[in-house]
């Protein structure tokens, strides 16, 4: 005999019961009323009068500046005036590739590598990061268990495997692999689904293509080199356009967009003419190249490379191409800011469990070149717009990055204004009394 729960399923299926109606759904799903707030609401630079935000199930319902009465079995939390803003997002985040160095990610087992993504998802989620897109690794899994409801985590924007060319950025075999060839077996980075290596436009059409059958909300290539390429140098430029091409047709024929790792101005406009819609990075970019990202309205992700910590791991050839990316931080902002760029919030931290604790430091960083209240709105709104371009591969459709109705309940209550003192935001568990992502208070400590 089948299972109570099976036969309940096809008595559904075949009408013999009847469905929950909208009221009974709505009337089941949890309630949180949030009292005498004060919103930032993601998208102005100043703060809402004092106000009360309902939220049922994950959408926020009603926001309004008179009282809500509190529904029966509804969590009510006074807020005394503090400040309700959205949660953060990250841009360009590494799930998987986070915690544990290179040597470490080829040598251990892919369990040890989950059990470590998914401490550090967690660990993201209590910093107050509640989505990010994460370009490069096997995070369908994590995803999904996140999702699911398995573990405590950030939404989580996959791109999939970086798809690089041999030698490319992303390209970590050792040179008794090779040669390659096409067809032949996979390297141990492959079979992890950390990157794959393709090198004609038929090898990157079914890269980008195994990548969407998984679930990529986009698809990344590296058009360059890179500061932790075992081979590349930054002045490097890999795929060519009918390669980069073959990837943005393979991603609009899904109803979603490429980015690509580019530092210079060369990598940067091969990848524009191909059709990419994303920029990564862009430290080495020159004024035309701006230029030209301003006309075609190409987003800029970047990050605020300051210093060289971190470096330990890396070779000296390495550690001489960090420096010439952190040379080129105050341009790429300055560049941004006058041909007033899309600009998305980033941080790209790799291989460092101690760096992933800075992630709201680096947020605080761009006020070098922004208010808080731009930094903020940068990494709320800002980079919910960059994330909707998924567009029919967007795996959680609604407003993110905002409070206001309607919108997904990924709210933060701060102990402080970070309008007036960013600061807050590195020191989360101080500062953030209230995580709430997706209508489900992860963390409360009022």
């Amino acid at each position: 005999m089948l299972p109570a729960s099976f036969r309940v399923i096809f008595a559904l299926a075949l009408g013999l019961l009847p469905l929950p109606s909208l009221a009974q759904t709505q009337a089941a799903a949890p309630v949180t009323l949030f009292e005498n707030v004060r919103i930032f609401d993601g998208k102005a630079a100043a703060l809402s009068p004092p106000s009360h935000v309902l939220v049922r199930g994950n959408t926020i319902e009603r926001v309004s500046q008179t009282p809500i009465s509190a529904e029966a079995g509804a969590i009510v939390i006074s807020g005394g005036g503090r400040i309700l803003m959205p949660g953060l997002i990250d841009a360009h985040w590494h799930a998987m590739l986070v915690r544990l160095t290179p040597a470490m990610m080829l040598t251990s087992d892919a369990g040890y590598i989950n059990l470590q993504a998914g401490a550090e998802a967690a660990a993201t989620l209590m910093r107050g990061f509640t989505t990010v897109r994460d370009l490069g690794g096997p995070s369908f899994g994590l995803k999904r268990a996140i999702d699911e409801g398995v573990l405590p985590g950030p939404r989580i924007y996959p791109s999939g495997a970086i798809i690089t060319v041999t030698s490319g950025h992303g390209d970590f075999r050792q040179l008794s692999e090779l040669p390659r060839k096409p067809g032949g077996p996979l390297s141990r980075v492959e079979l992890l689904g950390g990157s794959m290596i393709a090198d004609s436009p038929d090898e990157v059409r079914m890269r980008a293509r195994e990548q969407l059958m998984q679930g990529a909300a986009l698809i990344k290539l590296t058009a360059g080199g890179g500061v932790a390429s075992p081979f590349s140098p930054l002045d490097v430029t890999t795929f060519n356009e009918a390669e980069l091409r073959a990837a943005v047709e393979a991603a609009e024929n899904w109803g979603t967009y490429v980015c690509t790792h580019a530092y210079t101005p060369a990598s940067i406009q091969r990848s524009i003419a191909a059709g990419v819609k994303c920029i990564e990075h862009g430290h080495l970019m020159d004024e035309a190249t701006a230029r030209l990202m301003a006309e075609k309205g190409i987003w800029l992700s970047t990050q605020p490379f300051l210093d060289v910590a971190g470096t330990g791991g890396l070779s000296p050839a390495n550690q001489a191409r960090k420096q010439q990316v952190i040379s080129g931080t105050e341009r790429v902002y300055a560049l941004a800011k006058k041909y007033k760029l899309k600009t998305a919030f980033g941080t790209d931290i790799l291989f460092s469990q101690a760096l992933a604790a800075r992630q709201g430091h680096m947020l605080v960083d761009i006020t070098r070149w922004y208010t808080p209240a731009e930094a903020l709105i940068m990494a709320t709104s800002v980079n919910a717009e960059l994330l909707a371009l998924s567009g029919a591969r967007n795996p959680y459709p609604g407003k993110l990055g905002v409070v206001e109705e309607g919108a997904l309940a990924d709210l933060l209550l701060v102990n402080g204004n970070p309008l007036e003192n960013i600061a807050l935001v590195a020191e989360p568990d101080k500062s953030f009394l209230i995580i709430m992502k997706d209508g489900r208070i992860h963390k409360n400590t009022l």
